[in-house]
């Protein structure tokens, strides 16, 4: 897949990621990560339902998140996906979390993600189509 790369994705603040100040829950930044991780993914031709045809679960096995400003209530973000390590069975992708207002950055983070046996819940080794667009992406950051 020449010219593959991970792309920013967009999304605004709901009332419901926030506490009762109006400030995102410091929970839901993984879920934003995971957000710009899968809809590139999916773009990308490698989505969960791809996986999932092919048998595996992509699963995550480690979230990090430094907060650096709040996302408040309605901000519009940026989540800046990049590959940060590819493994044979893991792969780490980075995500900046963007206030696209000023550019500010709120947070960064990483999930570390593998694949497992949709029957047995093995481990596996990363599907050749997904690490083929890693890797192409990795090339990218």
């Amino acid at each position: 897949m020449t010219g593959a790369r991970m792309l920013p994705v967009r999304r605004r603040v709901e009332h419901a990621d926030t506490d009762a100040s109006g400030v995102v829950h410091f929970a839901r930044y993984p879920a934003l990560q995971e957000t710009a991780l899968l809809a590139n993914l999916e773009r990308l031709g490698v989505g969960l339902g791809v996986l999932a045809a092919a048998g595996f679960d992509l699963v995550v096995t480690e979230a990090t998140t430094r907060y650096r400003s709040p996302a408040r209530y309605p901000d519009e973000l940026r989540l800046v996906p990049a590959v940060g390590h590819l493994g044979a069975a893991r792969a780490r992708i980075d995500v900046a979390i963007r206030r696209d207002a000023d550019d500010a950055e709120l947070a960064t983070g990483s999930l570390v993600v593998a694949l497992t046996d949709r029957t047995t819940g093995a481990p596996s080794v990363l599907l050749p189509a997904l690490r083929a667009v890693l890797e192409e992406t990795r090339s990218d950051v």
